[in-house]
């Protein structure tokens, strides 16, 4: 790959752990005059995730097999995303025309699906989660 000059580069969903997003990344993420703009969520322990919150100061992320330090100025952009929100996931279940045996949390934060088990418990649902 030849990135010439200055570039944005646009993470989507997915963790960057895989396909051409890797690869960019890997060619821009050292050079000060890129920016990266994370539109998608990124889960813990994941690339997207490590360069998000090791952006500020000296980070460095693990891409490749290498440690590449991140020099390029990395930017998120909240708000859009393939997944409701917990309300959409409430109203989606409220409106099942039977109701659920159980139901199992298995994306998302721990603290996050806690949160979602006791709403749906306090309206009468079987849940499980994940963490």
């Amino acid at each position: 790959m030849d990135m010439r000059g200055p570039a944005v580069i646009i993470a989507g969903s997915g963790m960057c752990t895989g396909g051409r997003i890797v690869d960019h990344l890997a060619e821009g993420i050292g050079r000060p005059e890129n920016d990266i703009v994370f539109v998608g969520y990124q889960a813990a322990g994941t690339p997207g995730r490590t360069i998000q919150e090791h952006a500020k100061g000296n980070g460095v992320v693990r891409l490749e097999g290498k440690e590449l330090k991140i020099r390029a100025g990395v930017h998120t952009l909240s708000g859009y995303s393939a997944h409701a929100d917990q309300r959409g996931l409430l109203d989606w279940v409220g409106r099942m025309p039977e109701k659920p045996g159980l139901i199992k949390l298995v994306h998302g934060e721990p603290d996050a699906q806690k949160v979602l088990a006791a709403k749906l418990i306090e309206r009468g649902y079987c849940v499980r989660n994940s963490s």
